[in-house]
């Protein structure tokens, strides 16, 4: 799964990167969490790329209210296409959820699970394939957009740590995704693991298990925090 991402990169080099046409008002966030406003490209009607900020799990437009969202954070490639919360949103409503590194927790023969972060070798951002939906309470009439993050079998550098890991979208397949008009088979066939050659996978301190932990710290490698926290991390590791 995808539970814990940053987007530490300025709005501006996101733009160049995306193309969409907002200025937003960007702060770092080292340790974005469900239920958050997230950054999210998008095709608006008049057919251009647009910067959104969307409540991060997916609430059906049937949903009763917004709890559900917390189990919908990610989207199972597998099965997007036909589980009824997903369906819709697939065939009409995908996006790109924009990051520049993920967390994930290895299981370790002693202690706590320990956390990597992974992100690109060249350290630039990247988009992960999502899902956007709208809904509407009908008790105060307010419309909440929301949005979910597809998953995928992890690729050989994720494997050891993780067994799932999100779809990163290589930039020339970016345009199809974000292309309602495209078939659910195209779309389909754009939910792979993206290669491991472009990935860096490294353990960080157990400090980004706290979400009130949004600090440059929190993406650090392990090696350069405290003393005391590398050794007890180490000591997990083998």
């Amino acid at each position: 799964m995808c539970g814990r991402y940053s987007l530490t990169t300025p709005a501006e080099a996101l733009r160049r990167v995306f193309g969409f046409l907002e200025q937003p008002n960007l702060a770092p966030a080292y340790n974005i969490a469900p239920t958050q406003a997230v950054a999210v490209l998008r095709l608006g009607a008049d057919g251009m790329r647009h910067f959104a900020r969307l409540r991060w799990g997916l609430v059906p437009a049937w949903a009763k209210d917004l709890s559900i969202g917390a189990r919908m954070i990610n989207a199972r490639a597998e099965s997007v296409a036909d589980k009824p919360a997903f369906r819709s949103a697939f065939r009409q409503r995908r996006c790109l959820v924009m990051a520049d590194g993920f967390y994930e927790w290895q299981k370790c023969p002693e202690g706590p699970k320990q956390p990597y972060r992974i992100a690109l070798a060249d350290g630039g951002p990247f988009g992960f394939a999502g899902l956007w939906e709208s809904w509407t309470d009908k008790g105060s009439g307010e419309t909440v957009e929301t949005c979910t993050i597809v998953t995928t079998e992890a690729n050989e550098l994720l494997t050891p740590i993780h067994h799932r890991m999100p779809v990163i979208l290589a930039p020339e397949d970016v345009a199809a995704w974000l292309d309602a008009a495209a078939s659910p088979e195209a779309a389909q066939a754009l939910l792979r693991p993206c290669p491991a050659a472009v990935l860096v996978a490294y353990p960080v301190s157990t400090r980004v298990n706290k979400v009130a932990n949004d600090d440059p710290g929190v993406i650090a490698p392990l090696e350069e925090q405290e003393p005391e926290d590398a050794a007890a991390a180490q000591g997990r590791l083998l």
